[in-house]
């Protein structure tokens, strides 16, 4: 313990750990920090990846109800049709 002392209260030996150990500890800090995005990053494109799906479900619904709406607004321009030519007859 007398030498970790020695060391801490020497000003050259402190100014080489400052020197090379903050430098050390800040770009594993960033490694971490760039880690922990990328694992969450996994999980908000997971998330993602299920709302994309149910919006395209929701799109596709749409689309259909769309479809068959159309179908019947031709339906009644055909009836509506039949009965002016009825009526004009």
């Amino acid at each position: 313990m007398t030498g970790l002392v020695r060391i801490l209260t020497d000003p050259a030996a402190l100014a080489i750990i400052l020197i090379f150990g903050l430098p050390v500890v800040a770009v594993l800090g960033h490694y971490f920090v760039e880690t922990m995005k990328v694992v969450r990053g996994d999980a908000a494109k997971k998330k993602s990846k299920e709302l994309d799906a149910e919006e395209t479900e929701l799109i596709q619904q749409i689309y259909k109800g769309l479809q068959r709406m159309e179908q019947r607004i031709e339906a009644l321009e055909t009836i509506l049709m039949e009965v002016a030519r009825k009526e004009n007859s």
